[in-house]
């Protein structure tokens, strides 16, 4: 989603709640690149997934030195390190994702916070009146 088409999206969110009488809705907002690199599970994580990538370079490199591959099945064993790769990938940003919703989750409900936007610092989308959970999410990702 581009810019412009998340931009709408918050100006119509945020009209929206006030034109149905929810004048005093509270909005949050999170900067995920600053989580993303500052909160310590998510640094444990990332260590994770590298140890596996590494892994599958290994085995990959195992599998493949010193044996003559025609062109055919060097792209298939390339091609399933690369799905190796990819499904490690997604794993990982997926517990990352889910870890960061659960905690964004609990804070909203700590600080009655009705709406939580990422407002990282590239694509900021709120500039003033928000509630920044930024470094709570940080702290609670431990």
């Amino acid at each position: 989603m581009n810019v412009a088409k998340k931009l709408a999206a918050v100006a119509l969110l945020v009209s929206s709640l006030l034109i149905t009488g929810c004048g005093d809705a509270q909005i949050g907002a999170v900067d995920v690149n600053k989580v993303m690199e500052e909160a310590p599970r998510v640094k444990t994580l990332m260590e994770e997934a590298q140890g596996k990538v590494t892994e599958a370079q290994q085995k990959f490199e195992q599998d493949t030195n010193g044996k003559e591959l025609s062109e055919e099945e060097a792209a298939k064993v390339q091609m399933d390190f690369q799905r190796k790769l990819e499904g490690i990938n997604q794993a990982y940003a997926a517990q990352i994702k889910n870890r960061m919703d659960v905690v964004i989750e609990e804070i909203s409900r700590e600080k009655n916070i009705d709406v939580v936007i990422n407002n990282s610092e590239d694509q900021k989308l709120i500039f003033h009146g928000a509630i920044d959970v930024t470094d709570e999410v940080i702290k609670k990702m431990q």
